[in-house]
């Protein structure tokens, strides 16, 4: 699969194109966040919650792993930090088939419980408010979310 990537020069150009992002994403759609600490994951996802019309206040889920949020679609949000080097499964797949959008940030230390398509985003930190988004889809679907996207 071809990879796609946009540069932003901002927290509020990052949360713009989050926003954007939202606006192809339908149910059941999963989405991986990696990205050193600070590099705007969170900042990210805030942007989608807006693109999902979502009016809480979104934060990480560090302490508590998962976040849901209602908007157009739910919103799940889980940070898998903490779960570093755990085989505990705490019912990902109930988030991920469900009728939601799923966010995952640190998905690396869960990768067994990650549906086999997704799409997986990173956020390279060019400088202090600079960023280099790369999409990179693993199936046809994605695919054609990241060109609409991008068109």
């Amino acid at each position: 699969m071809k990879s796609y990537q946009f540069k932003t020069n901002s927290p509020e150009e990052t949360m713009a194109f989050a926003e954007r992002l939202a606006s192809v994403l339908t149910a059941g759609d999963v989405i991986t966040l990696e990205g050193d600490l600070g590099a705007g994951k969170t900042t990210f996802t805030k942007g989608l919650a807006k693109g999902l019309h979502i009016t809480r206040t979104v934060n990480s889920p560090t302490f508590t792993i998962v976040k849901e949020y209602n908007g157009d679609f739910p919103l799940y949000h889980i940070d898998a930090y903490r779960l570093e080097g755990s085989d505990e499964d705490i019912g990902f797949e109930e988030y991920f088939a469900g009728d939601g959008i799923t966010v995952v940030e640190w998905a690396k230390f869960i990768m067994e419980f990650l549906p086999e398509e997704h799409l997986d985003i990173q956020l390279v930190t060019i400088s202090e408010k600079e960023r280099n988004i790369i999409l990179n889809p693993n199936s046809n679907r994605y695919e054609n979310k990241c060109r609409e996207l991008l068109s």
